[in-house]
């Protein structure tokens, strides 16, 4: 008689959560940087959502670390949060500095990657 193996259901780990909380916002920056261009309030909620972003890139740096230390993880998505944290840096200062030829594809590039670090955890 064949015995069943059942799998244990997947946990989801504060990396992925930091991941994804990551691209959730640059998914809100898109649609902020809509409304600056359409409303009145739209600056005032892409400057707001910048500060989220970038928090959410330190987060993310924090996630990897965590994961790699006590659990003896790999090192790599430290790397990854810290270029990625280099990137919020550069957009940041992108966007303070009105360069949108750069902001902006530069910010389809962040959430690309975002959620290719998604989908690779």
């Amino acid at each position: 008689m064949a015995t069943q193996a059942t799998a244990a259901p997947r946990r989801i780990s504060f990396l992925q959560i930091a991941i994804a909380l990551q691209a959730l916002t640059i998914f809100l920056q898109a649609i902020s940087a809509g409304l600056l261009l359409t409303s009145s309030y739209g600056e005032t909620l892409h400057s707001a959502g910048a500060r989220v972003m970038y928090g959410a890139a330190m987060l993310y740096v924090i996630a990897a670390v965590l994961a790699w230390k006590p659990g003896g993880g790999p090192a790599r998505p430290i790397w990854y949060a810290s270029g990625f944290l280099v990137l919020a840096s550069v957009q940041v200062v992108l966007g303070i500095a009105h360069v949108p030829s750069v902001h902006l594809p530069l910010g389809v590039l962040m959430f690309g990657l975002s959620l290719l670090a998604l989908a690779r955890r």
